[in-house]
């Protein structure tokens, strides 16, 4: 027993409780439970004033939050709603049996949509509005698992047909009429709005979704509705740290347009979610404690008459005793279980249900299956201001699975049934199939002119349209041409910068226009000063949703830390998933509110792809659009950070996703160049892509831009400076060089070094994006392959920048081999091809020690081009030895991968 349970049980003064307690129900009876709740919130600081100790119970009773009296009525049929949610339960088991009767294991789920029918069936009904020219529309987080459920709704409102049904999970043979198998808005970029079956994501990105929503109306950006942020959960994935990792910052700003329904069937994908307590109450204090209004919906309407007669308050006492396994019993072993070991528990209780039969006692439903329950915790939840809400509704997994599957372990797994449960399954729900129909488990539709479909269309109509439906395009938003740039084409002269600074200067550049800057979001995790972004405070200000309380403690500083409702940087705190979600939702912003945004994430690049590479790829299946900027990038340029903090491997995580155009440029018209193509693809042509550019924090001096390069930079590669001496018979030896990022400068330098000691002509060219030179190459190889009779084979852009050069290629980054190793296919043939690169852990160290450690810097890349042209027979073993020896090389130095 807990120090506040002690407390409560210890009643000094029986007849003054009851005094006190009829004073309080006379309060309540003649001014409402608002009076009351002040009077003993007065009470409360009173006694706590004087020195008593008051904690704060985080939970309440284990029955519902509204009382029978205060529940708002649907207005709806409640026998044609409950006969539509029985045809879409029906067709929704059929697609997943159906898809696993054929050859090959599609896989699927019916349980997780059995448990939560009614929860969607209400909410499609009558609250969740479509976008339409009256307002702006409601975002619905649907539960991964449940998609089935969400097309059979479709199935019935013509939206899909009964063939589409038949290709559920088949998106290859189904040549575009496939259904995935899960919201996938990349697959159905009409439909489906947000990627959410990764368990966590659907809430993290939910909140900021929501967070981003007050963003644009404090900035004017769209107007102030009532708009909601609906997001569904299971209570096994509230597990996940992402579920709940941001709750804090709804109830802090107060986010009444966000509400969560956490399903709570007590079970996970092996057993009971807590088999030994309660999640429904372990989510009501971690709620309740991050400020959001908790809506408790347990117990279906069957119960209330139990509860009212409860006078000895044992029922309530039973209910708050009994651990989630044993829930899960009641409802696997029936009726009599149920008698016998819940209600048989006090002679009270066991008279409560005498009246009852076994099958009246297994009947007694939870709130989430209770229609009328369902529809006043939404209500509620939509009236509820200055507070996010969170509903956790108690159901049954796999409801309606009967013996087959309903409150069982496996239910999860569950995807086939046999044709005795199908046939159950029709009997319970009452579908018109013949008992010669019931082994095809056919689809079943009433009919476009049937009650039925008519009432559905009428309530979608009344809502403003059908959901899911997903908007593609926005208006498109000139972006301004290269020469707005030429602050950062332009070269630095003398003096030093940073990728990183020349970067900050684009999103500048670009802030002064008047069609664009509006749109910038530039987000940060908790690092602008590192990134050199602190200006911005005072020229944009950092959004707070409440505005400037206090005075910081730089006001007196020219670049003090401004916070403003009207403020456009989101600074999200430490917090890399957080910030994560921020930027998805403005980089979706074109199409959740026809907001065009351009958002730009900057972090330290291996806080990156590594870190939150489930949300990245879900930026890539939502089509995001915008910059994501992974600063200090490479693993030799943050010097003295050690291993947990240089990356040598980002861009092999972003190559892996096919939206994602990934570049880590040198120079700041490089930069410009990046910029300016990414804002005008996703801006101007609204091309469903997103980028992702490393940039540096090492300062030197920057070139101007070359005439011509922009196509070539944006391909990837680009000849940097010719030495005259790669085409036609040259008898000095010749290689071509190739690197990218801060490591370019250090090709440079090797390129010096060779004219310098061994006279050695070089090429140098500069490679963005290896990246991108190969995808490239393999569209080529591809359409070649496709195309053998076409007199024009294309060429890789790789092949064709190198073919007519002579000698052999060697390149450098500061990211692993086999970054820029993956364009080795497209090498000229016969081409030599050597690799050098940052394979092993970083470690800390100045960056000359580091790129002598790695073996990438000006010296081994020398080395690496002589050995080259001696493997060639351009040169000799001996020279190969002095170069080992000139430049102080040690052969037996440990391989930087090993140690």
């Amino acid at each position: 027993m807990n120090q506040l349970t002690d407390i409560l049980d210890q009643d000094l003064d029986p007849t003054e409780t009851q005094e006190w307690t009829d004073a309080l129900k006379g309060v309540i009876n003649a001014d409402g439970t608002d009076r009351a709740h002040y009077l003993l919130e007065r009470m409360v600081d009173e006694t706590r004033r004087a020195g008593g100790y008051l904690p704060f119970e985080m939970t309440t009773e284990y029955v519902n939050t509204i009382p029978p009296h205060l529940e708002a009525r649907s207005p709806g049929d409640a026998a044609m709603e409950w006969r539509i949610r029985s045809l879409i339960r029906w067709n929704a088991m059929a697609m997943v049996v159906r898809a696993n009767r054929k050859p090959g294991d599609l896989g699927g789920h019916i349980a997780s949509f059995a448990s939560s029918a009614t929860l969607y069936d209400v909410g499609f009904n009558h609250f969740w509005r479509a976008p339409n020219e009256n307002h702006p529309g409601d975002l619905v987080f649907h539960q991964g698992h449940s998609s089935p459920g969400v097309y059979a709704r479709s199935f019935l409102e013509g939206r899909i047909s009964e063939e589409q049904l038949d290709y559920f999970r088949m998106e290859v043979a189904g040549h575009g009429k496939g259904l995935s198998s899960y919201p996938h808005p990349w697959l159905m970029p009409e439909y489906w709005q947000v990627p959410t079956v990764s368990m966590g994501l659907g809430p993290l990105q939910a909140i900021y979704q929501a967070h981003f929503m007050k963003y644009l109306e404090n900035r004017g950006l769209i107007a102030p509705s009532d708009r909601k942020v609906w997001c569904f959960l299971g209570d096994g994935e509230s597990d996940e740290p992402e579920s709940l990792g941001a709750i804090s910052l709804a109830g802090r700003e107060g986010l009444d347009n966000l509400i969560f329904v956490i399903n709570c069937n007590l079970q996970r994908l092996d057993g009971p979610v807590r088999g030994n307590g309660k999640i429904i109450q372990e989510l009501e204090g971690n709620f309740r404690g991050a400020g959001w209004n908790v809506i408790k919906l347990i117990w279906g309407s069957y119960w209330d008459p139990l509860l009212a007669r409860d006078t000895s308050g044992n029922l309530r006492k039973i209910m708050m005793e009994t651990v989630d396994g044993e829930y899960q019993n009641c409802k696997a072993f029936g009726g009599a279980y149920t008698r016998e070991h819940f209600f048989g528990k006090t002679p009270e209780t066991r008279e409560l249900v005498a009246s009852l039969s076994d099958d009246d006692i297994w009947r007694l439903n939870r709130g989430g299956h209770d229609p009328h329950k369902v529809y006043a915790a939404y209500h509620q939840a939509v009236n509820t201001q200055g507070m996010p809400t969170v509903i956790l509704a108690k159901t049954v997994k796999g409801y309606g699975m009967g013996a087959a599957g309903e409150s069982q372990n496996p239910t999860h797994q569950q995807k086939k049934l046999d044709n005795e449960a199908v046939r159950a399954f029709r009997d319970r729900f009452n579908i018109p199939v013949a008992d010669d129909k019931v082994d095809e488990v056919p689809y079943y539709h009433p009919g476009k002119d049937s009650p039925e479909v008519q009432y559905l269309l009428e309530r979608r109509k009344a809502l403003g349209g059908f959901l899911p439906q997903r908007r593609t395009r926005s208006a498109s938003i000139a972006v301004p041409d290269l020469s707005a740039f030429e602050q950062i084409t332009k070269g630095s002269g003398e003096r030093e910068i940073s990728t990183t600074m020349a970067f900050v200067r684009g999103i500048n550049l670009l802030l002064r226009d008047k069609q664009v800057g509006p749109r910038i979001v530039p987000i940060v995790a908790d690092e602008a000063r590192t990134f050199g972004m602190e200006g911005m405070f005072r020229q944009i200000g950092i959004y707070a949703p409440f505005g400037q309380k206090y005075k910081p403690v730089d006001a007196d500083q020219l670049m003090y830390y401004r916070e403003d409702q009207k403020g456009q940087v989101l600074q999200e705190g430490i917090s890399e998933p957080g910030a994560m979600s921020a930027w998805m939702a403005a980089a979706t912003s074109y199409s959740v509110s026809d907001v065009p945004m351009l958002p730009f994430y900057i972090y330290y690049s291996m806080f990156g792809f590594q870190r939150i590479g489930d949300l990245a790829w879900a930026a890539g299946d939502m089509r995001a659009r915008g910059f994501l900027v992974g600063g200090t990038s490479g693993r030799t340029t943050l010097n003295g950070e050690g291993l947990q903090h240089e990356d040598g491997h980002s861009h092999l995580l972003a190559g892996a996703i096919p939206n994602c155009r990934a570049y880590d440029p040198t120079f700041s018209y490089e930069v410009a160049v990046i910029v300016q193509d990414g804002a005008r693809r996703m801006l101007q042509e609204q091309e469903d892509v997103y980028y992702y550019v490393t940039v540096m924090n090492e300062n030197y001096a920057h070139p101007d831009l070359p005439a011509g390069a922009e196509a070539d930079i944006i391909k990837g590669m680009y000849l940097l400076r010719d030495s005259g001496k790669s085409k036609g018979k040259s008898k000095i030896p010749v290689v071509q060089l190739l690197g990218c990022g801060t490591i370019l400068r250090e090709v440079i330098a090797a390129a010096e070094l060779l004219e310098k000691e061994f006279g050695v002509a070089s090429d140098i060219w500069s490679c963005p994006s290896f990246t991108e030179l190969r995808r490239d190459g393999f569209d080529a190889e591809r359409w070649n392959r496709l195309h053998p009779m076409d007199k024009k084979p294309r060429k890789a852009h790789v092949t064709a920048c190198l073919e007519d050069r002579a000698g052999p290629a060697i390149a450098a980054t500061d990211y692993v081999r086999e970054y820029a190793d993956q364009i080795r296919a497209f090498m000229p043939d016969g081409k030599r091809y050597t690799v050098l690169g940052t394979d092993g852990f970083g470690r800390s160290d100045t960056r000359a020690n580091l790129r002598a450690f790695f073996e990438v810097d000006r010296y081994w890349v020398a080395h690496a081009a002589i050995a080259a042209l001696a493997a060639e027979g351009k040169m000799n073993p001996e020279d190969v030895a002095r170069a080992i020896k000139l430049w102080k090389l040690d052969p037996d130095k440990p391989n930087p991968v090993t140690v």
